[in-house]
């Protein structure tokens, strides 16, 4: 069966609504098509996800033509599952160029893209170059993913800003994606470069391998904000969501996936998984902010504005507005921390729903100090004991560098 062209918009809005009205249909939470790289050895891999667009939580009349396109063509989609996958066959293709017929000549620029993706995979249709490397992926639930390509799908939700950090589900991502060899934007299956080294390496043919990881870099796939700077393309990991105004130095810099800034931020140290850094502050050289393996009891590190970490810091608990951390000091949860009266009244100015008791000489972990504002935490150059006092001075990062 074949989907009768569409010939107006008012048509179209009809078409939508009566394939909506069929018995179980859900609207996805997230959809797009993308081209996968499989295993050079086993094709059965796949390797990575490119989506020249992903959708999340929008576009629903897209995804209606998508899902009927798929439907005339003999496929079945189950709405009862949490996510499905489909090769794009060219009868796929047509049947969505006859419903997205109105909009075919308005699709340029910014306009319909969607459409776009349809018109461009129609001419890959013509010139025969469609295989099954091509496909449309449905998530009808943020559930765990179980396909490299759903992965993906959150991985460029994150990385675009459509899903807040923290909020996607990517439990077991790690156990569905391939370790691979990569070379710019090409992935290698290991047991393909094992298999063939000799006759690559005697050839002059092997690749210049830059990593080995289930990730690929972001820039790989992302096109960054005009004032955004990322120095070295390995510093920032795909999943990252970097605002624009960030700008990432080499060095000792990284984000990783599912971390990042909400706001313009100098980044000169880590960025773990997990880790949000606000607008207006500034991760020193060095510095390092922990993720939820590595020493926060689980407990994701939200930064928040205005906030200065010290080269070489490191910081396991989360920092309200406007404090500093001293350059090579560590603050976790366990931190035992001295604040004199004087000093802590002064911080409970700026933090009025903070129930603490004040005494003469209050010793506080760190734990009890997560995310209050306007705290410069310092070491005791004699006695080697971590200091905290009210924070005397506004961190301001250079507006010509953001």
């Amino acid at each position: 069966m074949a989907i009768e062209k569409v010939e107006t918009k008012e048509a179209f809005k009809s078409f939508i609504e009566s394939v909506e009205a069929q018995e179980g249909y859900r609207k996805p939470v997230a959809f797009g098509i993308c081209r996968v790289d499989r295993g050079q050895k086993n094709r059965d891999k796949i390797l990575q996800a490119v989506f020249p667009l992903i959708n999340w939580n929008e576009n629903f009349g897209s995804a209606v033509v998508l899902i009927a396109a798929l439907q005339e063509s003999g496929e079945t989609v189950d709405f009862t599952t949490t996510e499905q996958v489909f090769d794009v066959s060219d009868a796929v293709v047509i049947n969505a160029l006859a419903a997205f017929s109105p909009y075919l000549a308005e699709a340029k620029g910014d306009a319909h893209k969607n459409v776009q993706v349809i018109a461009t995979l129609a001419g890959i249709a013509e010139a025969e170059l469609l295989d099954d490397n091509f496909r449309i992926v449905f998530l009808f639930e943020d559930a765990a993913p179980q396909s490299v390509e759903a992965v993906y799908i959150k991985l460029y939700a994150l990385s675009l800003g459509k899903a807040a950090l923290r909020s996607v589900n990517l439990n077991g991502a790690f156990g569905i994606l391939q370790n691979v060899a990569w070379f710019g934007n090409e992935p290698f299956e290991l047991d393909w470069l094992r298999e063939n080294e000799i006759e690559l390496k005697l050839n002059g043919a092997y690749p210049e391998i830059e990593s080995v990881d289930k990730f690929p870099r972001y820039l790989q796939h992302i096109i960054p904000a005009d004032n955004t700077r990322i120095l070295d393309s390995a510093k920032v990991r795909m999943g990252a969501q970097l605002h624009p105004g960030t700008t990432v130095m080499p060095g000792a810099s990284y984000v990783n996936f599912n971390a990042g800034t909400t706001g313009a931020v100098m980044v000169e140290g880590r960025i773990s998984s997990s880790a949000i850094v606000g607008p207006g502050s500034d991760v020193g050289g060095g510095a390092s902010i922990l993720g939820v393996l590595s020493g926060t009891n689980g407990n994701p590190v939200t930064i928040g504005e205005n906030v200065l970490l010290g080269a070489n810091s490191v910081t396991g608990i989360p920092l309200g507005d406007g404090c500093i951390v001293d350059a090579g000091i560590a603050i976790l949860e366990g931190t035992k921390v001295a604040i004199g009266r004087s000093e802590l009244e002064k911080i409970k100015e700026v933090n009025p729903f903070w129930d603490v008791k004040v005494e003469d000489e209050n010793i506080l972990k760190g734990v009890e100090l997560a995310g209050k504002n306007g705290i410069h935490f310092r070491q005791n150059s004699m006695t080697g004991q971590i200091i905290a006092m009210r924070s005397r001075r506004e961190v301001k990062l250079n507006a010509e560098l953001h």
